[in-house]
């Protein structure tokens, strides 16, 4: 039976919220799930809940009345950001959405992750909406021990499945997170380490504010990499030698993290700055991605709109850190390649993972976050009409296929 499901997501670089819509319906005959695009609409945090939002983050101090407000104003704005994709994409015909909800704190200590916070109050989006909600997707995966992230890898593992090689797929939002499907061997997913992060902390700090990231990559291109501090950045981070399966995220990579490394270096301009910090995030993708031998990456994310930093991307992967040649056949493309956009690809995985837990059946891939095996992620919130549950279809899907992706993006 075919459902049309909103997916809400909004990513640690917590710029915006992006609202992905499609129709989904399981085979029965060969388990695999389709998946027809519907489009994308994407709205900017208003100026107030985005300052709170940063005022509110590690390591900032911050108190319940401020995490009250945010829950709901957040909750508030995917609402708003939920009923335009149903009018807007779907014809007012939506049956479900699907909430992300905007992560606040993932609580990292001695390799393991022992809980997780998203804010975003379900209840206004199902009030707004009038569509039931599935939210507080990353809990379940912590209590069943794994590392709550990437979840995205499921759904990655579907698109991936029945490629030649060892194909992989990479996002770069404001941590970079990877999935990998090794020939004959059991599939690897986990964060890389900083994405965008530290490269829009610089930005911002440099500009005082004025700027959010580095547009095109223009500064990254216009500066050169400073090998002394990018030698300091890659040495002296415990994370980047963690065992796999790991996690982090701006509790670690923040602006106060960047100002304490930069400590001694004096005066550095700033494109050689933005330049040495866009090196690191290519680095550590390339580090952790050769050991595994990846034929082909898919990239999503906005990290693919930095032109500066795809081209270092495709530069480590290519020669490799010490230049003698690492991953050398590598392909890297967009995930647009297999059938989703890469700005959307997100917001459209949590409408898959809405999608699966509406129909009981598990959101999580055990062996790349850790967990003790396979769960029904999420909490379940009811809209406007009387909440009936669609039979149980039997069987999990092994493949995603999409069928006429639509790229187009509504105005913002």
């Amino acid at each position: 039976m075919r459902t049309r499901v909103i997916g809400l997501m909004s990513g640690t670089s917590y710029d915006a919220v992006d609202a992905a819509a499609a129709d989904l319906e399981l085979s029965p005959e060969d388990g695999t799930l389709r998946l027809e695009p519907l489009g994308l609409v994407s709205e900017p945090y208003p100026a107030d809940v985005r300052e709170a939002l940063a005022a509110a983050l590690p390591p900032a101090a911050t108190t319940l009345a401020d995490v009250c407000r945010l829950d709901t104003r957040i909750g508030q704005v995917f609402g708003a950001v939920a009923a335009r994709a149903d009018r807007e994409l779907c014809a007012g015909r939506a049956e479900l959405v699907a909430s992300h909800g905007q992560t606040v704190y993932h609580w990292a200590e001695d390799g393991r992750v022992h809980g997780t916070l998203q804010l975003g109050e379900p209840a206004w989006i199902a009030e707004r909406s009038g569509c039931p909600v599935v939210s507080g997707f990353r809990p379940r995966d912590v209590a069943a021990g794994g590392q709550g992230a990437p979840l995205v890898s499921l759904i990655d593992l579907m698109l991936l499945r029945g490629r030649p090689g060892v194909p992989a797929a990479l996002n770069i939002g404001g941590i970079a997170n990877v999935t990998v499907l090794p020939a004959g061997g059991d599939p690897v997913a986990f964060d890389t380490g900083p994405g965008n992060a530290l490269i829009d902390a610089a930005v911002r700090e440099l500009s005082a504010g004025r700027l959010a990231y580095d547009a095109d990559g223009a500064l990254a291109a216009a500066g050169r990499v400073h090998e002394g501090l990018l030698e300091r950045l890659l040495s002296g981070e415990p994370y980047y030698r963690l065992p796999i399966p790991r996690t982090t995220g701006k509790e670690l990579f923040h602006g106060g993290y960047l100002r304490a490394r930069l400590a001694g270096f004096g005066e550095l301009r700033p494109q050689d700055l933005v330049a040495t910090l866009t090196r690191l995030t290519a680095r550590t993708v390339a580090d952790a991605l050769r050991p595994l031998a990846p034929t082909e990456v898919f990239v999503s994310g906005g990290g693919v709109r930095n032109p500066a930093l795809m081209a270092m991307v495709r530069d480590e992967l290519r020669n490799g850190a010490d230049g003698a040649g690492g991953a050398d056949g590598t392909a890297v493309r967009g995930s647009q390649e297999l059938g989703l956009p890469a700005e959307a690809k997100e917001a459209y995985a949590f409408a898959v993972l809405g999608y699966l837990t509406l129909h009981g059946l598990p959101g999580n891939a055990p062996g790349c976050t850790g967990a003790a095996g396979p769960r029904v992620l999420g909490s379940l919130t009811p809209g406007n009409r009387p909440l009936r549950l669609p039979a149980h279809p039997g069987r999990a899907p092994r493949a995603l296929t999409v069928r006429g992706p639509a790229t187009a993006r509504a105005a913002v």
